[in-house]
């Protein structure tokens, strides 16, 4: 018996306890292994027509001596090459070969570790291999770490038969559910449905006899796999049906998609991707629960039913598959989310995602719609997340609520609007459209002719802070656009009032452009009223206050009521300072501290 090479002996006991987390990978990594052994003998039937031949991989299971075995018509390997890369670990002949022939054909392994995957489930594999163009045929067995031995052997054609028996089956190792034709087709399915060449079993079956209610057992060869992925194929040749019928049977939904699309690039990085933007969010999309990510195949072979490295957070809402030719299939999974090739790859469909949503503002403005009301909290958490990042690749997709319009708009429709003498962009930050509107900024503003943005995500003012302003206009909450006004002679009565609030505000002051309400609540530097009753509203949270402001509009019967108060009852004054608060609190959205004293003073005062 030969001994593996002390660092491969190393490695194989790592990756059979180690490397690979999930058992039943093993024959996706047998098989793919055989796709690449076709692919190179294909390679080379395109200059040597007696290479030419149906190309095919063969599964067969033998329940009574526990085997599988996996069987190529493809290219073998000889005595030295079996030697060099069963017999080191990591050794990989499909590098060698492209290397070699300086090829293009897409091969799927390259690290050469796979093969070992053998071992989790099986405590003894053979591999019986002839090369073509050559006479003699070789076997390779091992039962592990402990070495190999390669010996001559029979076999008619070239090419690879891995013969595994399995280990027993025990209360820890299930070993019993890869000799079902049930399972194996399961697996075949998940894993290796696109691989290009037929994958083929004996299957049995039962059908009724012929004039008979009783039923009879019938074998016959099947081929397991589709071959061809629907996002493989001419966009011309699938219709809308075909692409709602794949996501029907991927995803168990039954409600169609709001959109969907195909995306395919070759170069420095290849990949084709189907993408779908779900017809309703999961229940559970916004909790800790919800695993995001789309399925990652390499050349048709699954690698990942969730690859979450492949989406951010902002669009993990949507579903599909991305499969690629520069991610290489023999390697685990942990480690390939660390790929430098993948991380090209999120990026590169990052930037498709966000130009597709790009597109369809203006070719399907209703569609978009649709998407953004569903999912657009999570778009506008982009533009937020790791200090605005993204803000400048996600500023053009997000919309608003306007008091402009019913539909939503975009930053940069607002712009195309605003007045000429307008130079900022106004927003207004509240629970609902209803309260916004009844805000006396917001009527002040409107007033002027200037449009205001409502916000009504608990995101949204967060975004606005963050990108602060927009192709040149700055961004600002819609009480910058009043103007505070000077007036002397009210300068006691205006500090009389703000002492008589103590530290509730910092300051009262005379503003004109809150309509026909007689005080408004503001705030003053980057904390808004609104962002501080959401900031409270979280458990981590509480105390946290923004400086108020209580504007009062001199425009108003009340202030003459108030220059009377402040010559003869200061008393009074106070009371009505209260009041004005109290109601521009209520006004704000914000709850009154002592909502009956707030009743007991107005009932006072209407005496």
């Amino acid at each position: 018996m030969k001994k593996f090479k002390a660092e491969s002996q190393r490695l194989l006991e790592l990756m059979i306890n180690s490397i690979y987390t999930n058992k039943e990978i093993f024959l996706r990594e047998l098989i793919s292994n055989a796709s690449d052994a076709l692919d190179k003998l294909h390679f080379i039937s395109l200059t040597d027509s007696t290479a030419a031949r149906d190309f095919e991989i063969k599964i067969e299971l033998d329940k009574k001596e526990r085997t599988i075995a996996v069987i190529d018509n493809g290219v073998g390997m000889n005595e030295k090459e079996l030697e060099e890369n069963l017999g080191t670990i990591a050794n990989s002949g499909t590098f060698k070969f492209k290397a070699e022939n300086k090829t293009d054909e897409e091969l799927i392994g390259q690290f050469g570790v796979g093969f070992y995957a053998s071992f989790m489930v099986a405590d003894k594999v053979t591999v019986t291999s002839k090369k073509f163009g050559e006479n003699e045929a070789h076997k390779w067995e091992s039962c592990g770490s402990d070495g190999y031995t390669v010996s001559p052997a029979e076999r008619s054609e070239c090419g690879i038969t891995v013969l595994l028996h399995l280990k027993p089956d025990t209360e820890d190792e299930h070993t019993d559910e890869y000799l079902s034709e049930w399972r194996i087709s399961e697996l075949v399915k998940k894993y290796s449905d696109y691989i290009r060449y037929p994958i083929t079993m004996l299957c049995t079956s039962e059908r009724k006899k012929e004039g008979s209610d009783e039923y009879e057992e019938i074998k016959e060869v099947k081929t397991l796999n589709s071959r061809l992925p629907i996002w493989k194929r001419n966009k011309n040749e699938v219709s809308k049906e075909d692409y709602m019928a794949f996501y029907r049977s991927k995803y168990f939904d039954m409600t169609e998609p709001l959109h969907y699309f195909a995306a395919s690039t070759e170069g420095a990085l290849t990949y084709n991707a189907l993408i779908y933007v779900p017809g309703k969010a999961p229940y559970d999309y916004y909790t800790s629960d919800y695993k995001r990510g789309l399925s990652l195949y390499a050349n048709g072979v699954l690698i990942m039913e969730k690859c979450e490295d492949l989406l951010p957070d902002y669009f993990g809402f949507l579903r599909g598959i991305v499969d690629s030719s520069d991610l290489s299939l023999n390697i685990s999974r942990e480690m390939l989310q660390k790929d430098r090739q993948l991380k090209a790859l999120a990026a590169g469909i990052s930037k498709r995602i966000i130009s597709e949503f790009t597109k369809l503002m203006t070719s399907d403005r209703e569609t978009y719609e649709k998407i953004f009301l569903e999912y657009g909290a999570s778009i506008k958490f982009g533009v937020y997340e790791s200090f605005g990042a993204k803000k400048d690749e996600l500023k053009d997709i997000i919309l608003f609520r306007s008091s402009a319009s019913d539909k939503l708009t975009s930053l940069n429709e607002y712009v195309s609007r605003m007045r000429e003498e307008q130079k900022e962009i106004y927003y207004a930050a509240g629970r609902s459209l209803e309260s916004i509107e009844r805000m006396p900024q917001v009527e002040g503003a409107k007033a002027k002719g200037y449009e205001v943005l409502y916000l009504t995500d608990q995101i949204d003012e967060f975004v606005m802070k963050v990108l602060g302003e927009y192709n040149g206009k700055k961004i600002s909450p819609v009480g910058v656009a009043s103007q505070e006004v000077k007036d002397d002679s009210l300068k006691d009565m205006l500090a009389f009032m703000t002492e008589s609030l103590g530290d509730k505000v910092k300051d009262v002051r005379l503003n004109a452009d809150i309509g026909n309400y007689p005080a408004c609540l503001t705030a003053e530097g980057e904390l808004s009223l609104e962002m501080e009753r959401i900031l409270n509203a979280m458990p981590a949270n509480k105390g946290i206050k923004a400086t108020r402001i209580l504007e009062i509009n001199p425009a108003h019967p009340i202030i003459e009521k108030a220059k009377v108060l402040f010559e003869g009852d200061k008393d009074e004054l106070k009371k009505l300072t209260e009041i004005l608060y109290d109601e521009a609190l209520l006004l704000a959205g914000l709850e009154v501290s002592d909502s009956a004293n707030f009743v007991l003073k107005i009932n006072e005062m209407i005496k």
